[in-house]
């Protein structure tokens, strides 16, 4: 079966590599930043092409696919910060506004390229929206049966404590995701996929690996994380050591900050703020520093020599934000595992 795909909001190539790594062939990526297109293609080996989606002509993405394709897939994330949980609280902020129709643009590729099949990762909380109604009406209406559950990041491999909406849909017949591959018993964790790294200091950088490069840490911070215990809270602090907000009634409630990851669960959420110490649960389980670049990526499920730009000298929180907005790679695995399974029912059903 030669199938082929496009991924809208591309990023720098989570969702393609997962969707790759079960053999299907992603043709090409779109995504508005340029700083995407080194890491998609080099990574992946597809084409990266730097456009919003809002400006994607109406037969552009039909003339991706080869002529002697198969089955084609859409597949893809529009930017999730608007319907997020930590992002609500901005709702009527104005970056965050331009971004609310994305998903319309990509019900309006659906109806543009007919593909056999769409899938779409999300955040949980877009199924409370408006907009996501819309989107599976649009799938209705263009002769769909779709599924979208809300799924534990790692009961499909990624060692994060995350849950994601995955939807599929076909033209074909009814489609569903593959089933957990893993259960409260082996879930990933932090150990399994960072503790083979060598170690690293604060602000220094590793040798052998760019990216396995941490921040510096002020030294009341340095203080701060040698009395921290994995899973534990600032309570853990001598007083001293203490932020003023914190010491008042209304910080009693801060308890997901300035914290160590603990070995043997997965980490929190991996967001674009991982690299720093004071921005969640970021600490490393035992040396003294917050997540270096390469540890987020992998905790994204990144394999470990993927790279993010060409060259050493590079803005540590740039590169932060295209880890912490990626797709985690299993979870791509766990959509293109899906879209095969489904595939092999219809042949099946055909013969």
């Amino acid at each position: 079966m030669k199938i082929r795909a496009v991924d809208l909001f591309c990023g720098v190539g989570g969702l393609t590599n997962g969707i790759q790594r079960t053999g299907i062939n992603v043709v090409a990526g779109y995504d508005i930043l340029p700083s995407c297109k080194y890491p998609y293609e080099f990574n992946n080996h597809a084409r990266f092409i730097q456009k919003d989606v809002k400006d994607i002509d109406d037969d552009e993405i039909s003339k991706l696919y080869p002529n002697d394709t198969d089955f084609k897939v859409l597949i893809g994330c529009a930017p999730c910060q608007p319907f997020s949980a930590y992002s609500h609280r901005y709702k009527n902020n104005e970056g965050h506004q331009d971004k609310l129709d994305l998903l319309d643009y990509f019900g309006k590729q659906v109806i543009n390229v007919k593909p056999d099949i769409v899938s779409m990762e999300n955040v949980p909380q877009l199924e409370k929206t408006d907009i996501f109604k819309k989107f599976l009406t649009t799938l209705s209406d263009e002769g769909y049966q779709y599924t979208y559950k809300i799924v534990y990041a790692p009961a499909y491999g990624v060692p994060q404590k995350r849950k994601r909406l995955l939807l599929l849909a076909s033209r074909l017949g009814k489609i569903n995701l593959i089933d957990p591959l893993y259960n409260e018993s082996n879930y990933p964790t932090v150990a399994d996929t960072i503790a083979r790294l060598p170690k690293l200091q604060a602000g220094k950088k590793d040798e052998n690996d760019s990216l396995h490069v941490s921040r510096n840490l002020s030294t009341i911070n340095i203080q701060r994380i040698q009395q921290s215990h994995p899973n534990g809270t600032w309570h853990d602090w001598d007083p001293s050591l203490l932020p003023a907000c914190y010491r008042r009634a209304s910080g009693s409630s801060y308890q997901s900050v300035y914290g160590r990851m603990s070995w043997d669960e997965p980490s929190p959420t991996i967001t674009t703020q991982f690299i720093g110490y004071g921005n969640g649960r970021f600490g490393h389980p035992e040396q003294d520093r917050a997540l270096s670049l390469r540890e987020g990526a992998m905790l994204q499920t990144f394999p470990v020599n993927y790279q993010f730009v060409s060259g050493n000298h590079f803005s540590m929180s740039k590169i932060a934000l295209l880890i912490g907005n990626a797709v985690p790679v299993k979870l791509g695995e766990a959509i293109g595992k899906s879209i095969r399974q489904h595939l092999r029912e219809i042949k099946h059903e055909l013969v």
